[in-house]
């Protein structure tokens, strides 16, 4: 009964993946097709160079792809990936996002339209915003649209450098051989495109950030737990802590709730507490009773 169950299962999270990678490829192309690549903005990345490649040859009445070139460039690293990872699963959606990316984005390219009108600040607002979630989409089914990251990966090993940073002078190389071919305004403007689409990225995989972690201390930590769980309904959890200056044992107390619910915290510990150290920092996840059902 649990392999039908878990089968059922497995088939359902397929074809949801493979919903999500049709969708988020579509979304990817359509932010490449009516903003990036209209208005020359080579907001790094393979789709960057592709953008590159493609004016000079159409600069030399020559038409090149951009979605055919980063399946070509991404075909080199995917062998890479494979070798590293022995994920069939995760080489599976990548392949696949990559692929329906660049058939998308080659599809659409002779009939989406210039929807900024060579309004640079506008092609890079929205560029960003839908290229960040139809890249996000793609992530959240367990694969990607490839690009330049295993190119900054392979770098930082060799290097030594933090991979984000790498990552970061990679693209800054794309975006700076862009501006012979555009401009320095067109370069600025796609790394204000690239930024973006880094933020709405985070924004799609991770979710709105609503929850917040709490940590307490204070020589009134049990009157302080009981309001934080019969006044705001949240469990609150006491940790051992002890002052390094003073050596003395102290009570810490732990608590994830809401964001609406930080300001009813404060006036608990006010009223119990004047004195004591509240830190109120964001949190990325939250999952368990209260929260959202965590899920294989």
């Amino acid at each position: 009964m649990s392999e039908i169950v878990w089968t059922h299962f497995s088939v359902r999270r397929t074809l949801r993946d493979a919903g999500l990678i049709v969708v988020g490829s579509l979304i990817y192309a359509i932010g490449i097709d009516c903003f990036e690549v209209p208005n020359g903005l080579a907001a790094g990345g393979f789709t960057g160079i592709a953008t590159i490649t493609y004016a000079i040859a159409g600069s030399q009445g020559v038409y090149l792809p951009v979605g055919a070139q980063t399946i070509a460039m991404n075909a080199l690293l995917l062998l890479v990936v494979e070798m590293r990872t022995h994920n069939n699963k995760y080489v599976i959606r990548s392949v696949a996002g990559i692929l329906l990316s660049g058939i998308f984005t080659d599809l659409l390219a002779p009939l989406a339209p210039n929807l900024s009108q060579g309004d640079l600040l506008l092609s890079a607002l929205w560029g960003g915003v839908m290229v960040g979630v139809g890249i996000g989409i793609v992530f959240l089914s367990g694969g990607n649209t490839g690009g330049t990251d295993i190119v900054a990966q392979f770098l930082s090993k060799r290097t030594g450098a933090p991979v984000g940073t790498v990552s970061v002078c990679v693209d800054a190389v794309i975006v700076a051989a862009s501006i012979p071919v555009f401009s320095l305004g067109n370069a600025l403007y796609a790394t204000v495109a690239m930024f973006i689409a880094g933020k709405v990225v985070d924004a799609v995989v991770d979710g709105p950030r609503s929850e917040r972690v709490a940590y307490i201390i204070s020589e009134h930590h049990e009157e302080i737990a009981n309001d934080v769980m019969y006044d705001l309904g949240r469990g609150c959890t006491e940790l051992q802590a002890r002052g390094t200056w003073s050596g003395n044992n102290r009570s810490l107390l732990f608590c994830v709730l809401d964001r609406s619910e930080t300001t009813h915290l404060k006036d608990i510990v006010a009223h119990r507490d004047p004195d004591a150290i509240v830190i109120i920092s964001e949190v990325h996840e939250a999952f368990g009773e209260g929260f959202r059902r965590l899920s294989p």
